[in-house]
């Protein structure tokens, strides 16, 4: 990117964070950058930030959108296929597919921007950089949410999560060559309110439908896990759920300890290391496994944008 009449070139890099459904923001940001004349030259993720990223990277981004706009939670629970064994809820095996499809068989090497992806290291804790190689195994590490995806083997290790190791990964960014960083933050605003809300829906429980689970979509995909389990059934159900709206279940414990974690560590890293500017989309209210309702976190995407306009003029001298 050249800057201001000075054609000084300087690279400017994106960190896409870690946050689950909350992640599809990330394309209502990088469509906002893009009116404002901003191509990131270098881009960084972390778990759903780097799916994203990889999209992005590899030209498909208008493609993922689409698609993500298009979902309902009868096709998400498709791409499941759950496994109680493998230490995860889902085996991500057709997610996998899914994505392979969208990044096709590409290496690292052969996207027409630099992408960064961060898996963390199950045994030692630390995080792992993918710069090359295939992008579609990259990314598959790197979203394993403890507990819920099962892990990926790979040359020896188990990879999970991005997120657990550097949730908004600035650092990588500058690694790669970054003179200036736009980090997007997704868990800026949601430390407590997944507890505080009840289930993290938005959605209300039915109270008409007498004994069905609630009408969210992590209820939906626990009762799709339990329907095909007759034994224990319920006892299954109450762990992963909780006995009422007041006792936090499984997921519920899960989910919270996962912001709690992500909250701090990207505190910690950000006072260390800075971005220029920081994007914090305002998605309290929308839950973790809720990636049926990308439009409303694509718009909110946008929307952060143009409130930080000011302040990406002031980068770019503008």
């Amino acid at each position: 990117m050249v800057q201001g009449g000075n054609k000084v070139e300087i690279k400017v890099g994106l960190a896409l964070g870690s946050g689950a459904a909350r992640g599809w923001s990330h394309i209502g940001i990088i469509n906002g950058l893009s009116e404002l004349g901003i191509e990131p030259d270098i881009v960084s993720g972390s778990s759903i930030g780097a799916l994203v990223g990889a999209a992005y990277a590899a030209d498909k981004l208008e493609l993922l959108q689409n698609w993500t706009c298009s979902l309902s939670w009868k096709e998400i629970i498709r791409f499941l296929d759950p496994s109680l064994l493998g230490g995860g809820l889902i085996q991500g095996d057709r997610l996998t597919d899914f994505i392979s499809w969208y990044v096709k068989d590409l290496d690292f090497e052969g996207l027409r921007r630099q992408l960064g992806v961060v898996a963390t290291d199950l045994e030692t804790g630390r995080e792992i950089w993918f710069r090359q190689g295939p992008v579609m195994e990259a990314v598959r590490a790197s979203i394993s949410l403890p507990g819920l995806f099962t892990p990926l083997q790979h040359q020896g290790r188990w990879l999970v999560d991005g997120g657990l190791a550097n949730p908004v990964p600035v650092s990588l960014c500058r690694a790669m060559g970054a003179d200036i960083v736009i980090a997007v933050n997704l868990n800026g605003d949601i430390l407590g309110k997944h507890l505080r809300n009840g289930t993290g829906s938005r959605h209300k429980a039915d109270d008409d439908a007498g004994g069905e689970l609630e009408n969210d979509l992590w209820g939906r995909i626990t009762g799709q896990l339990m329907s095909g389990l007759s034994a224990r059934k319920q006892e299954l159900k109450t762990r992963l759920l909780g006995e009422s709206r007041s006792v936090p279940g499984l997921y519920e414990v899960l989910a919270s300890s996962i912001n709690i974690m992500q909250d701090r560590i990207t505190r910690s890293r950000m006072a260390g290391d800075p971005p220029e500017v920081i994007l914090t989309p305002r998605l309290s209210k929308l839950g973790l496994m809720e990636f049926d309702e990308a439009e409303m976190a694509i718009e909110e995407g946008s929307r952060e944008v143009k409130r930080m306009r000011p302040a990406l003029d002031r980068l770019f001298d503008r």
